[in-house]
């Protein structure tokens, strides 16, 4: 998942998009509102993390400028991040926009696990458990695998595990979060890298065939959209 963080703070940013990358989000850090304008008027998001004391444009005016505003992450869900625990703050920053906030200072597991939340409303899931045939993915436990079915005496079925590297565990959550719609290869290469540009467009070939050899053998293709991207689709002798 590509993340923006807005943090005019370098410790904090630092900390934080450590963390975040190291549970597989790629974070594009800004320090200001109004460079947070500029990126999100041109590139797209999944999620924004928010501090409100930002200089100039405070987080709470950034919030609503961006639910007000034609910019192509206009939907995205945002987390606002703010040392003052006034109800005020807290009520406004919702009103304006905001579709939770954490008080600092905050534990990491916290924010992921709400991170998580967040991308799954957006996704219309309800589980922190992403599914497509036999294919679950534990987003929070971080496990993933291929669901047997039940033998005599069992309620349900084995778990056997799938062995993903972490652009593959990304690759694979992003296409489980879009199924049945197919993903973009672009939103792929953003959701592996943001800014940082470390791979190329072809290497995400690479994951994907990967990731495909490890999901064919349980009855899940990954098939490619010539122009497009990809999309996961049952294999006939699942469906």
């Amino acid at each position: 998942m590509r993340l923006l963080l807005v943090e005019d703070d370098v410790m904090v940013a630092s900390g934080i998009k450590l963390g975040l990358s190291d549970a597989g989000y790629a974070v594009d850090w800004v320090g200001s509102a109004e460079r947070a304008l500029e990126v999100l008027a041109q590139e797209a998001f999944d999620v924004a993390v928010i501090d409100i004391g930002l200089p100039g444009i405070n987080g709470l005016e950034l919030t609503r400028r961006l639910r007000g505003s034609d910019v192509e992450s206009k939907a995205m869900p945002v987390l606002i991040l703010t040392a003052r625990d006034a109800l005020q703050d807290r009520v406004q920053g919702l009103d304006w926009g905001a579709d939770d906030y954490m008080v600092k200072p905050f534990e990491l597991p916290e924010l992921l696990a709400r991170l998580r939340a967040l991308m799954r409303r957006s996704q219309a899931a309800t589980s922190a458990v992403l599914n497509f045939g036999c294919i679950e993915l534990d987003t929070a436990g971080r496990r993933a695998g291929a669901r047997q079915l039940p033998q005599e005496g069992e309620t349900e079925g084995k778990l056997l595990p799938i062995d993903l590297g972490p652009r593959e565990w990304t690759v694979l959550e992003y296409l489980l979060l879009n199924a049945p719609k197919p993903a973009s290869k672009e939103k792929l290469l953003q959701a592996l890298t943001g800014w940082d540009r470390e791979i190329t467009p072809n290497a995400v070939e690479v994951y994907v065939s990967r990731l495909r050899s490890k999901l064919e053998p349980h009855g899940v293709a990954l098939r490619s959209i010539r122009g497009f991207g990809y999309r996961l689709e049952l294999m006939p002798e699942s469906a």
